[in-house]
């Protein structure tokens, strides 16, 4: 079986009892898929993550491990010659939001989400992208040439109830959704000569160089977020590079962009490209040793996890112990003495919530120690799974009414009952989406605020 990402991390799996279950086909990607040992922790409430779609329907079909019986049945030949396109395949990875709560949570690591984006490449590969998939999958490409187009677009459509009764009719977005506009405006990365050259007003001490990598969303849809996460990391005596294409790239004009949405649609191929952009622009900060600081989580993220899966070569591994989110670059530095001036906020109050994948990777330890560091500050996190949204899952027709159950388990009800004058802090661009849809409040990254501490 011809696989599309690499699996041989998983080679020396089915070792010894606890691995009986490989199935007959797929190999190191079988071995992945039967690491689940079926003690049904991926059936339960309360704290974590795992696993939202059983945890709103109830029905252990739509748990992780009913999605490994399936797989195992699809690799042993039992859903038929082309088991990638069985509508029983379909139907067990329908609501899997690629939350990535087993891979922390499953006593196994279960990685459903990597085995979800080979069975999309493997299902493309037979039956072909929808038209829906080609435009969520290339939005990168979509906002770098069409951009103008898709501000409109997007303004129009939202204005419209029959517009946006169309679009659900034609590519299957809710039409109950407001989708996201482009800003008029993207992220203008400021000129190399204006990083600062003193560590808290010491001109004797030169500033340590930091690469900011600035991702699709943030850099077409909240450039302001960049700008802020600009002038925290300024403000504790960096000299921040922000990270642009390498000279010989093969689209210098075009923006950096690590492969997200091609890998949540299985465009394998095509996240491969974006990765290789990538680790090339990153050649001299990986040869320096330099910290590379993300500010999407399942951007930054990628980095440090699918990229091991894009056959990108070892300069992967030394990419993995560079690689930071803002808040644990901070809280690392912090550990070494960094101080920020921060001020006490307006309001003082918080409630915060937690992207899966900052849950998945214990990355949430780090953003409770800096919202630490603001005087008189008071905030709570937020005890919930996946906010629902999860990328374009919760903008797809047939999971509007799913993905707004999720969101109902915990998070919305916490940020509706939260004080009028308190902040609602999420990192998640999808997030921060599904909060102001579900609630009317405006949920802000960890940059802002911090930025808005300094003033």
């Amino acid at each position: 079986m011809k696989t599309y990402l690499d699996w041989s991390a998983y080679d020396t799996y089915g070792v010894g009892d606890a691995y009986a279950g490989i199935p007959a086909t797929g190999g190191q990607y079988a071995k992945a898929v039967a690491v689940c040992m079926n003690n049904h922790q991926c059936q339960r409430d309360g704290k974590g993550v795992m696993c939202p779609s059983y945890r709103v329907t109830r029905d252990p079909a739509h748990s992780t491990g009913a999605r490994v019986k399936a797989f195992k049945a699809a690799l042993n030949g039992e859903l038929g010659e082309n088991p990638f396109a069985a509508d029983e395949l379909a139907a067990a990875m329908d609501l899997c939001v690629s939350c990535k709560g087993c891979k922390k949570e499953c006593p196994s690591a279960v990685d459903m989400t990597l085995i979800k984006t080979e069975y999309l490449a493997q299902r493309n590969a037979r039956i072909g992208l929808t038209a829906r998939q080609k435009l969520f999958g290339a939005l990168p490409r979509w906002l770098h040439r069409h951009r103008q187009a898709l501000i409109w677009l997007a303004r129009w459509r939202n204005r419209s109830p029959r517009v946006a009764k169309l679009a659900e009719r034609w590519l299957g977005i809710a039409a109950a959704r407001p989708i996201p506009a482009p800003v008029a405006q993207p992220y203008a990365p400021p000129a190399p000569a204006t990083p600062p050259a003193t560590i808290h007003g010491e001109p004797e001490k030169a500033a340590k160089m930091v690469i900011l990598f600035v991702d699709t969303f943030t850099h077409h849809f909240n450039p302001e977020v960049a700008e802020a996460a600009l002038k925290v990391l300024r403000a504790g005596g960096y000299a921040v590079e922000v990270l642009q294409p390498a000279a010989d790239d093969d689209e210098p004009d075009r923006p950096l962009c690590c492969g997200r949405s091609y890998l949540s649609q299985g465009m394998v191929d095509a996240a491969r490209i974006e990765a290789q952009r990538v680790m090339k622009a990153l050649a001299p900060a990986l040869a320096e040793g330099l910290p590379v600081i993300g500010l999407e989580p399942s951007c930054l993220l990628a980095l440090r996890d699918e990229f091991y899966s894009l056959s990108l070569g070892p300069e992967v591994g030394q990419l993995g112990k560079q690689a930071f989110l803002l808040e644990e670059f901070l809280m690392r530095d912090g550990n070494k003495g960094l101080k920020l001036d921060l001020k006490p906020l307006p309001g003082g109050k918080a409630v915060v919530h937690g992207h899966c994948h900052q849950k998945a990777f214990g990355t949430m330890k780090a953003m409770k120690k800096v919202l630490g560091w603001i005087p008189e500050f008071d905030f709570e996190i937020v005890d919930a799974s996946c906010c629902g949204m999860s990328g374009s899952f919760g903008m797809e027709s047939e999971h509007y009414k799913v993905s707004q159950a999720m969101g109902e388990l915990a998070l919305l009800p916490a940020v509706r009952a939260a004080a009028p004058e308190a902040a609602i802090v999420a990192n998640g661009f999808s997030c921060r989406h599904q909060i102001a849809d579900g609630s009317g409040r405006k949920a802000e990254h960890l940059a802002i605020l911090l930025a808005r501490a300094l003033e």
